[in-house]
């Protein structure tokens, strides 16, 4: 096993490795697509990144799994990393940091 193979393994499970920057990105506004391209946020795989929903919702999200149809990791929720999992559908916009 490669060194970078059980790195990426240990944060999948054990999640980020401290909080999201503090700063909050500026998202594109105006008209967005319907939903969000799997192999766009592919690239913001282990990597903090700040997520727009389509209800105007924001947050800080660190994916660690992008599927065909919905993207896993861990959301920042009240001071601490929460396991979460949502429909790329539901995500209006996103940038990764």
């Amino acid at each position: 096993m490669y060194y970078y193979d059980s790195m990426y393994e240990q944060m999948e499970r054990q999640g980020p490795p401290g909080p999201p920057p503090q700063m909050t990105p500026q998202l594109p506004s105006g008209p967005q697509a319907f939903a969000v391209d799997p192999g766009a946020i592919n690239r913001c795989l282990f990597r903090f990144t700040f997520i727009r929903l389509t209800n105007g919702e924001t947050f800080w999200f660190f994916p660690t799994f992008v599927g065909r149809n919905s993207v896993a990791g861990y959301r920042w929720w009240f001071f601490r990393w929460v396991n979460f999992g949502i429909d790329l559908r539901r995500i209006s916009s996103f940038q990764c940091v």
